[in-house]
This record gives C-alpha cells, sequence and structure tokens, in this order.
C-alpha cells in the first residue's frame, strides 16, 4: 500500500514539475513560423509562375508584385531572404497547409472559400478579368455569359483560378473550360486552336502576350466584367497563410498597410503593370472573406 502511495506521489510530482516549468513540447514546435524565420534568416514562400504576380525572370530570379511586395514586409519584419518553392497555382493551398512553404506569395484572390482553408492578410490589389480569342473574334466573344450561351465554345484557364468559379455561376459547363498548369500552356492552347478564348486578370494577359507573343490573337477590348449576384466581380490578392499563423498574417498586414499609406505599395505595383486605381482602397481581409 505505501509502495503504491509513493509511486502516485512520484508521478504527480513528475507532471507538476514538466507542466510548472512550461517546457514540455508535446506537438515538437520550436517557435512560431515568423520567429523560426527570422531565426533562420529565411521563409519559404509558394508562388505559381504567373505574371505578374509572381514569376522567374529571364535571369532566373523569383520576382513579380506579389513577390516584391512581401519581399520588402519580411524585410522589415526582420526575415533577410525568402526562399521561392514553385508549384501549380492548385495545389498551393494544399501545399501551405503541408508546410511545403510557410506563406503563399501569388496573388491569390481573397474568396470566402479560400477563407475557410487560409489566413488570408489585406489585400495588395484590386483588379478586373480579361479575355483574349483568335484574331477577328469568330466566336464573337464579349463575356463569359458569351462562353455560357454558346455551348461549343471552349475556353482555357490556370488550373485553380478563381475565373473557374465565376464561369460556372454564370453557366458555363465544365465540359468547355479546359484547365491548364500555367499561363503559357494557356496560351499555346489558344493558338494551336484547342480552345476559343482564354481569361485571367488584365494585367497577367498582357505580361503573358508581351512574353509569349501575340500573333493570331487579340484582346477583347470592350469584355463585359462578370456580375454575380448583382455584384460587379472585381478581384482582391493577397498573401495567406496558415490558419495558425493568424499573429504572422496580422504583422505582415499591418506593415502592408503602412506600404499603402506612404505610398511605396503603388511604387512597386506600377512596376509591374498596375496603376493607381488597382490599389486596395482600404479593403480588409475580414469584409472579404464575408462575401
Amino acid at each position: 500500500m505505501k509502495k503504491n502511495i509513493m509511486h502516485i506521489v512520484l508521478a504527480l510530482v513528475l507532471v507538476f514539475s514538466l507542466t510548472g516549468c512550461g517546457s514540455l513540447d508535446v506537438g515538437g514546435s520550436s517557435g512560431s513560423t515568423l520567429e523560426k524565420a527570422k531565426e533562420e534568416g529565411v521563409i519559404k514562400v509558394g508562388f505559381a509562375n504567373e505574371k505578374p504576380y509572381a514569376y522567374r525572370d529571364k535571369s532566373g530570379k523569383v520576382t513579380g508584385e506579389a513577390v516584391e511586395i512581401s519581399r520588402e514586409i519580411f524585410k522589415r519584419l526582420g526575415v533577410k531572404k525568402i526562399e521561392p518553392v514553385l508549384t501549380d497555382f492548385g495545389q498551393l493551398i494544399p501545399g501551405l497547409k503541408a508546410k511545403r512553404f510557410d506563406v503563399i506569395t501569388a496573388g491569390m484572390y481573397i474568396t470566402p472559400e479560400r477563407c475557410k482553408e487560409v489566413a488570408f492578410s489585406d489585400p495588395e490589389y484590386q483588379i478586373g478579368e480579361s479575355l483574349a480569342v483568335k484574331k477577328g473574334n469568330p466566336k464573337d466573344l464579349h463575356s463569359y455569359q458569351d462562353i455560357a450561351d454558346k455551348k461549343e465554345v471552349k475556353v482555357a484557364v490556370m488550373r485553380g483560378a478563381i475565373e473557374i468559379d465565376y464561369m460556372k455561376k454564370l453557366g458555363v459547363k465544365d465540359s468547355q473550360i479546359k484547365t491548364f498548369s500555367d499561363q503559357p500552356s494557356v496560351i499555346q492552347a489558344l493558338k494551336s486552336g484547342r480552345v476559343d478564348a482564354i481569361t485571367m486578370t488584365g494585367p497577367s494577359l498582357r505580361e503573358i502576350l508581351e512574353a509569349q507573343g501575340k500573333e493570331g490573337i487579340e484582346t477583347v477590348e470592350d469584355f463585359e466584367q462578370p456580375v454575380i449576384d448583382g455584384k460587379s466581380v472585381v478581384g482582391f490578392g493577397a498573401a495567406a497563410f496558415r490558419k495558425d499563423d493568424t499573429k504572422f498574417r496580422d504583422q505582415f498586414a499591418k506593415e502592408l498597410n503602412k506600404l499603402e499609406k506612404s505610398g511605396e505599395l503603388q511604387e512597386i505595383l506600377e512596376k509591374f503593370n498596375f496603376s493607381k486605381e488597382n490599389l486596395p482602397g482600404g479593403k480588409t481581409q475580414e469584409e472579404l472573406c464575408k462575401g
């Protein structure tokens, strides 16, 4: 009996000593994502090679509006270097959740659906959609509604892009939408005649046509911005963090807002074919996540 009591007492002493000192680390964590990045001097960022948001330039350097904004903010937060991790756009959120990288810097649109998966920072920009077709616009396409109405029309888009949701909500069938892993593949699908149109944001389309060539292709200048649930669709892009990194996200957002107030955000955006009208205009991730 005495032995049993002694064993119980010793067990309790051990438990209290471990919990009391606060050094018991059940999850094996070595600190927050930001603190770890500051200690190591580097942070891993996921990107999808999509101009003008995040891509490799001719020298192999990863750049783009999202990358350069993040690079400046991380520097202010005490992280000297970013380590880019290239992945398909559709794999950015799964890759973040699987800890293949620490943050997404790909100009990803904030949507209520995505907000369930990741913790977005406040937006870096706002932007509309664009459409490109074969020269002469043989299918006479001027909106997503036109694509929905003409069932034979096929449209190419990057895998995981928000444009897929927009088109489906306006009646475009799954069989009409062809998805590809990157922008060059989307352009080649149109050039080769596998699709009748391609869609992405305005700056993205200008950048990729400049890089890949405009032969046989034209942008639909009078493209009608999608209207869903009575509202004209405008996308707001932002960096995204894991759900358990909200403190990191909040510190990032604080520095982003400082950049906007100082005018430095506009300066970075203008380097990548954005203009003053593309500034986020005070929108927050909270209101955008509500839809």
